[in-house]
């Protein structure tokens, strides 16, 4: 949708301008609410780029903010899959990157791609070369599917990814916590492909999402484990922030990973839709549509970001430039409870793409924040 045609056309509407603006929010929200409605390229956090040229072993793309950012990412297009690395040179118009592997359809010239942080694809066994299983966990709508990546320790770590993402982006951190003899059980939630939708389409910013995460962890408890290290990306963070807030089960929360955490719901909605090209005035509707159609808890949100409920050791991971969940929120967090909170930033990253910009500065970081929990 080229949403300044959209702004144009809502502008000329004398008769009904009030169905037209509940009708622009609503679609607006939708980029958060639902996965399946975002814009193309709204995800990865930019436009296609065009391949310039391809060598051996670079690649030459289009310069934007995205394509000259630090770090390992993968490029996709129709049927082909790319992984790149350091950036070898820059230009005026262009950047070239190391060209780490490259499958599928041959990538040439002239093809226009996708920068993505989605490096590993797959599953744990395919991308990391992992003994893994698959597993089931019985949630209050319905069967959900989970990887369990098996280990010695009886602290299990339960993943849940972002509300844009998909258990994939747990896959660059399991090596970690198999490294640490830590059982890892990454989990989908009410709305993943395979789990049940939610009964109205739509997320909930962690309100309802987070008692598919408690049936995550009566998983682990029944199959043994002692206690448990939730690990979140994005809104997958405020879900586990709302998990270990209101379950049966916060006092077996030994630790929680925090990266990219939604603190500022709004600013959130907004952060996403101006991604995608949605103009300032109607970003804004899009927030004030999310509002109404969640009912989200203004109070109890506040609560979270404030860190009121936080009992258990907490790494916050930010990107001090994310656009989507503004670093302000994440340093008044950690200025509110020092006690608890070891804010980790990370400058130069996209929303939730953190470990890409730094895998062996986020790795080494995780690594030493997990060590004494064990």
């Amino acid at each position: 949708m080229r949403w300044g045609t959209v702004v144009a056309a809502a502008t000329a509407v004398a008769v009904g301008a009030g169905a037209v603006a509940l009708l622009l929010g609503r679609r607006v929200s939708d980029l958060t609410l639902r996965p399946d409605a975002v814009a193309e390229g709204a995800a990865a956090g930019g436009p296609a780029l065009r391949v310039h040229a391809v060598g051996a072993r670079e690649v030459t793309l289009s310069r934007t903010p995205a394509s000259a950012r630090r770090g390992r990412y993968a490029l996709e297009w129709p049927g082909g899959h790319a992984v790149v690395g350091e950036i070898l040179r820059t230009g005026p118009q262009s950047v070239t990157r190391r060209l780490e592997l490259s499958a599928g359809s041959t990538l040439g010239a002239g093809a226009e791609v996708e920068l993505s942080p989605r490096v590993l694809r797959g599953d744990p066994g395919s991308a990391c070369g992992l003994d893994y299983m698959d597993v089931v966990v019985d949630g209050e709508l319905g069967a959900m599917p989970a990887w369990y990546v098996p280990a010695v320790r009886g602290t299990w770590v339960i993943a849940v990814h972002g509300r844009l993402a998909d258990r994939r982006q747990a896959l660059p951190v399991l090596p970690v916590l198999k490294r640490l003899h830590l059982p890892a059980l990454v989990v989908s939630c009410r709305g993943d492909l395979g789990a049940p939708a939610s009964p109205d389409g739509i997320g909930h910013f962690g309100e309802t999402e987070w008692r598919d995460v408690e049936a995550a962890i009566r998983f682990a408890k029944e199959a043994g484990a002692g206690r448990v290290i939730l690990y979140g990306w994005s809104l997958g963070a405020s879900t586990v922030l709302q998990t270990a807030a209101r379950s049966d089960y916060r006092e077996e929360v030994a630790g929680l990973v925090l990266d990219s955490p939604v603190l500022d719901w709004s600013a959130s909605v907004r952060g996403v839709a101006q991604r995608a090209g949605v103009p300032a005035a109607l970003a804004e509707l899009g927030a004030l549509s999310a509002e109404g159609r969640t009912g989200v808890d203004q109070a109890g949100f506040a609560r979270l970001a404030d860190g009121t409920d936080l009992r258990a050791p907490t790494l916050l991971l930010h990107s001090t430039q994310d656009a989507v969940a503004p670093f302000a929120s994440a340093r008044r967090l950690a200025e509110l409870r020092p006690d608890l909170v070891s804010l980790h930033p990370i400058a130069g990253a996209a929303h939730a793409a953190l470990w890409n910009a730094d895998p062996r500065g986020y790795e080494e970081t995780l690594r030493r924040f997990l060590t004494p929990i064990l």
